[in-house]
């Protein structure tokens, strides 16, 4: 792996702040941000079979991404609305996929892209349940290579100083900045947690074009480079003060 940009986003079911469900929309928004890897929360739908919200015909016809296969049902993206996307021409293959404890329904998605394992998951609202949540995930990723994974999404801890202790040892956390909410982001809700084998040269919020519109929470991304030794993204955990780089 020499660098590669990943993103990660809750679209909220396509559903912007003007009450419309725009797929399109959201698809526009990807294409912003130009990623090599997007982990997207709330593909789909909760009720039901839980249809997707982002089609794979809109995928295919309004980016260059293709579907890394998570789904639970011919109609879904992914699990429990996880899903990753991976640019063409880039190798990226579903490993599996986990429900994890508490008791709203929540899970990840685990995938091999290049030499990295990356996963993608949408953590409770209930702190004990986060808690037990990370450390699942942490347990599930120790069969692979822990420094070369990277856990994306939407975490759901509001606090900028702690709420990671299951990942602390492990993983160092990149919440590039603030984005939640899109229209006044105030929280960093959607972030990283990154092995200790990957650097990150760069990191940010997405907030052009259509992203303040398109979903209450604003796109988050960061730039991995395997050959910057002098990047050292635990310095720059504890060196930020507000929103990072």
């Amino acid at each position: 792996m020499i660098s590669m940009r990943i993103a990660s986003y809750n679209i909220r079911k396509a559903i912007g702040l003007d009450r419309k469900r725009d797929p399109v929309r959201i698809a526009r928004v990807l294409r912003d941000v130009d990623a090599d890897v997007v982990v997207l929360q709330e593909a789909d739908r909760r009720l039901g079979r839980r249809p997707t919200a982002l089609s794979p015909e809109i995928i295919r016809g309004e980016t260059d991404y293709r579907i890394v296969d998570h789904a639970g049902s011919d109609v879904s993206l992914g699990w429990h609305g996880n899903a990753i996307l991976v640019r063409d021409g880039i190798d990226c293959a579903p490993l599996n996929r986990i429900d994890l404890p508490g008791l709203e329904p929540r899970g990840a998605v685990l995938a091999r892209c290049g030499d990295l394992t990356v996963v993608g998951t949408h953590l409770g609202l209930l702190r004990r349940h986060r808690v037990q949540q990370m450390e699942h995930i942490k347990q599930v990723t120790a069969d692979f290579e822990p420094g070369r994974v990277l856990i994306a999404g939407d975490f759901n801890v509001w606090s900028d100083t702690q709420g990671f202790e299951p990942w602390s040892d492990t993983f160092d956390i990149i919440r590039p900045g603030r984005s939640f909410h899109s229209s006044r982001p105030i929280a960093r809700l959607d972030g990283f947690a990154i092995g200790t084998e990957i650097n990150i040269s760069e990191g940010g919020v997405h907030e052009k074009g259509d992203a303040r519109m398109a979903s209450d929470h604003l796109p988050v991304w960061v730039e991995l480079d395997r050959r910057r030794a002098d990047v050292d993204a635990s310095a720059i955990t504890r060196n930020q003060a507000g929103d990072l780089l």
